[in-house]
């Protein structure tokens, strides 16, 4: 219903956001335009000229792209060494060089707070115990020890975390795991689930969930409940995102035989991506014309058509009529 034009734009856009939130988890803000056409460069389509895209954002699609492309390679150390130095062109982290490419061999404290007040919210294990940690870690990753993708991914994040195992980038790879964990199981219509968009957006609980989990006895059934029922509300949030594509689609094949010029079917797609009931008082002349960059005699023409034609309703008169998608529940009741 959707087809492959549709179906890229959706990918391409919930991509581009996860790219965003995995970074502004991180406290990393990458500028949305560049991410954005550099992802429709890998997707093959013609994107529009944006500001230059930075090694490291290339890096972290890299890194997102092999993680759902190619999820069913088995995981090694070489490959999540690779997978952090992606992120890391330079060999810095900020204004200080880092290890890339391999694990870290230094202590690791995930701290929060000011300079001599600081909170040390969790001790990783000591580097000596890292090589043999990610043995354990990835033999159990890659075995058929837990055979449910979704409590091998919330378990595999929790471990990875633990251990902590690069100087930096710990997280952007934990989540890029989580990422190839669904892939596994759906495919490449997992690009569809923004799972770090649900954690940014929950960040603190985020972060509160994995620390309880670090402490105490080792019992992962409470992150395991937290983390899975953020995965069932991304699943629904992006079927909500395909059904109101798929809805876009109904709409335009009923009308396939009606010819609109450019300014009209941007308005209308605009009515449809807002959904039933429309813009908040009616799409007007005056609102038409904003969103079109068109005059208000153009306007009122493009709108009067689009009436005439079946694909908008009319409510109202004179200087109070508005216009609605012509679909039965997406206009006021007369």
């Amino acid at each position: 219903m959707l087809g492959a034009t549709e179906r890229q734009e959706l990918a391409s856009e919930a991509w581009t956001q996860e790219a965003v939130a995995t970074s502004a988890i991180e406290g990393e803000q990458l500028d949305l335009l560049a991410v954005r056409s550099s992802v429709l460069r890998r997707l093959g389509v013609r994107a529009p000229v944006g500001p230059a895209v930075p090694r490291s954002v290339d890096g972290l699609l890299d890194v997102m792209d092999d993680a759902v492309a190619h999820a069913m390679t088995p995981m090694t150390a070489e490959r999540l060494h690779g997978w952090q130095a992606a992120l890391f062109p330079t060999g810095f982290s900020g204004m200080h060089r880092i290890k890339v490419g391999a694990w870290r061999d230094a202590p690791m404290q995930i701290i929060s707070g000011p300079a001599g007040r600081e909170t040390v919210h969790y001790e990783a294990p000591p580097a000596g115990q890292v090589s043999a940690e990610m043995e354990a870690f990835l033999r159990w990753f890659e075995s058929a020890a837990e055979p449910d993708h979704l409590l091998k991914a919330a378990a595999g994040h929790l471990w990875f975390e633990t251990i902590h195992p690069f100087e930096d980038g710990n997280g952007r790879v934990g989540r890029a795991l989580v990422d190839l964990v669904l892939a596994r199981e759906a495919g490449e219509s997992s690009r569809l689930v923004r799972i770090s968009q649900r954690l940014q957006q929950h960040r603190g609980a985020y972060y509160d969930e994995l620390e309880c989990a670090q402490h105490g006895e080792l019992d992962g059934t409470r992150w395991v409940t937290w983390f899975l029922e953020q995965v069932r509300a991304a699943w629904e949030e992006a079927a909500a995102v395909v059904d109101a594509a798929l809805e876009k689609g109904r709409f335009w094949n009923a009308h396939a035989r009606i010819n609109v010029n450019a300014r009209q079917r941007k308005a209308v797609n605009a009515l449809l991506d807002v959904g039933p009931h429309g813009f908040e008082g009616g799409l007007s002349t005056r609102k038409y014309a904003s969103l079109t960059s068109s005059s208000k005699p153009t306007a009122y023409r493009d709108l009067s058509e689009l009436a005439e034609l079946g694909l908008l309703t009319q409510a109202g008169a004179g200087r109070s009529t508005r216009y609605y998608i012509n679909k039965e529940g997406w206009y006021p009741a007369p």
